[in-house]
């Protein structure tokens, strides 16, 4: 991920969208802005891992779940 990516993604992530959330839906406590930024950054960082498995060139001959599962098989032999 380069360095722009990474902090318009933050900003847009960790910033702007939990707070149009928290207004659009009428949220009241800090509690609640900060439990909407951490699930969209759980999400954000989960489509991400999922997006640089998915875009490796080695997926030429391969479905989207059978790379997933061969690289999360691969991942777990080499520790």
């Amino acid at each position: 991920m380069s360095g722009k990516r990474l902090l318009i993604g933050a900003i847009v992530m960790g910033v702007a969208l939990p707070v149009a959330l928290f207004l659009l839906l009428g949220l009241q406590t800090a509690s609640q802005l900060f439990t909407i930024a951490a699930s969209i950054f759980l999400v954000w960082g989960v489509t991400d891992l999922l997006a640089s498995i998915l875009e490796r060139p080695r997926l030429s001959n391969r479905t989207p779940g059978g790379a997933i599962r061969e690289d999360w098989e691969r991942r777990r032999s080499e520790d």
